[in-house]
């Protein structure tokens, strides 16, 4: 019967009876494999938009171990563990607008302090048949969410204008010596002159980004890509019956919580703490 076996898996003798006492005394290197593999699933189910870097980082801090980027890597191709988010990729840059120039000009990793440069942009998304949009605005440089208004109205302004006030608030509070600059895309309101006349009494610049060129504010786009998987993959929003409240939690998770890879897995809030802001 064995060597029936053998030719129908096409492996000889020798190399069948190896297999089966490996199989049966699994060296210490395998039986390390399977408990990492244990932890990262623990993690992955709990966080399944997430890849094996930020897994990495996650076991880290909550288990306590020592894995190399490698490692986390090959478990999880072993394992069959592939993070749920999606993967974006840009497009060509299209023209610069005239009313306000791009003062980061693709400057981000060149910042050197919190409120340098605010971002903002706004998402929709819809949850059990009910249309929402949400306005976010980021430190570019800490990643914090500053401010966030959510409206259940199409075409909703009023979620911009009182986020801006909000971070306008934060300015008046930390009052930095340098000027804050206000960095958005060309949308309608942010193009408006209400919108601008807001900040015309605070030490803000304007920048937009050019036209159809989502690489002149990377912060949004990944960060915004990043929250709604997050928001529908790991913290069920679509099944949410108060989302009010469930984005809510969601950004004090996001701020206090939630590593981030470009604060080399840190929290925005423990980033700003440790630099003494």
């Amino acid at each position: 019967p064995i060597t029936l076996l053998c030719r129908i898996m096409n492996v000889n003798r020798s190399g069948y009876y190896k297999w089966l006492d490996r199989k049966d005394n699994p060296s210490e290197r395998e039986l390390q494999r399977a408990k990492d593999i244990a932890i990262i699933k623990k993690i992955h189910n709990k966080h399944p938009s997430h890849g094996y870097r930020w897994i990495r980082a996650y076991a880290e801090k909550h288990y306590k171990v020592k894995w190399s980027n490698n490692h986390e890597h090959l478990c999880c191709k072993y394992a069959g563990i592939i993070s749920a988010g999606k993967h974006y990729r840009y497009v060509r840059p299209g023209d610069e607008r005239i009313k306000y120039k791009n003062l980061v000009n693709n400057s981000w990793s060149q910042l050197t302090r919190p409120l340098e440069v605010v971002v903002s942009d706004m998402t929709t998304f819809n949850v059990k048949g009910k249309y929402y949009e949400l306005t976010f605005y980021f430190d570019a440089f800490t990643k914090e969410i500053l401010s966030y208004k959510l409206s259940g109205r199409r075409g909703d302004s009023t979620t911009y204008y009182n986020g801006l006030k909000d971070v306008l608030n934060v300015i008046k509070k930390e009052e930095p010596t340098e000027p804050t600059v206000l960095h958005t895309d060309q949308g309608s309101v942010y193009s408006s002159i209400s919108y601008n006349e807001l900040i015309k009494n605070y030490n803000i610049k304007r920048s937009m980004s050019r036209a159809r060129t989502p690489t002149d504010n990377p912060v949004n786009e990944s960060l915004n890509g990043w929250i709604k998987e997050e928001l529908f993959i790991d913290f069920n929003l679509g099944e949410s019956n108060d989302v009010h409240k469930s984005i809510r939690k969601y950004v004090y998770y996001y701020n206090n919580h939630r590593f981030s890879y470009a604060l080399k897995y840190k929290t925005p809030i423990q980033f700003k703490t440790e630099l003494g802001y």
